[in-house]
């Protein structure tokens, strides 16, 4: 398996983190990396924030237990939330598709290299669905005309231990023709 098969194998969405602030330089790394992922058009279309003074992370851990899910997300210890920013395509091809129509899987893949460097850097993140929109608009000053794409957990891992992953077989998902 080559060290990217490892990494992308050893990457897992963590629930249980450790007392242990993230460095503010991981946090910066990651989005370093991030900030790298490519995009249509060169498009990218995202901004970060990182949360990372322990108010505000707590906070935050507060949007995302809505319905009284999420509960493991009060002990991470910084959060990135993603946003995402109108998609500037080049003139011959805004004119024939919306200006986001790109942007999804260009967050996605922002999102990922995001996850994978903290994953590298020893860092345990978990991609988030379910949090209160209003709330975290609120508390971080984003305006109503931006959309939050995700938010993600991050800090230290409690178990080194990687939890087996159920994904379809290769042959199920893949046709080579």
């Amino acid at each position: 398996m080559s060290d990217f098969l490892e990494l992308a194998a050893r990457r897992q969405s963590c629930r249980n983190f450790l007392d242990k602030p993230v460095e503010h330089e991981k946090l910066v790394r990651c989005i370093e990396a991030a900030r790298l992922s490519p995009s249509a058009c060169n498009s990218q279309p995202w901004k970060v924030i990182a949360v990372e003074d322990p108010d505000k992370v707590r906070q935050v851990a507060e949007a995302t237990m809505q319905l009284g899910i999420n509960k493991y997300f009060e002990k991470a210890r910084a959060f990135f939330v993603v946003l995402e920013e109108p998609g500037e395509l080049m003139a011959k091809i805004a004119v024939l598709v919306d200006s986001q129509v790109f942007a999804k899987g260009d967050l996605g893949g922002f999102v990922l290299s995001l996850c994978l460097e903290a994953e590298s850097l020893g860092i345990g993140t978990c991609i988030i669905g379910l949090y209160d929109r209003p709330k975290l608009r609120e508390l971080l000053g984003i305006p109503a005309w931006q959309s939050i794409f995700t938010v993600i957990a991050v800090g230290y891992p409690s178990s080194d231990t990687v939890r087996g992953k159920s994904r379809k077989p290769l042959e199920e998902i893949a046709r080579f023709v």
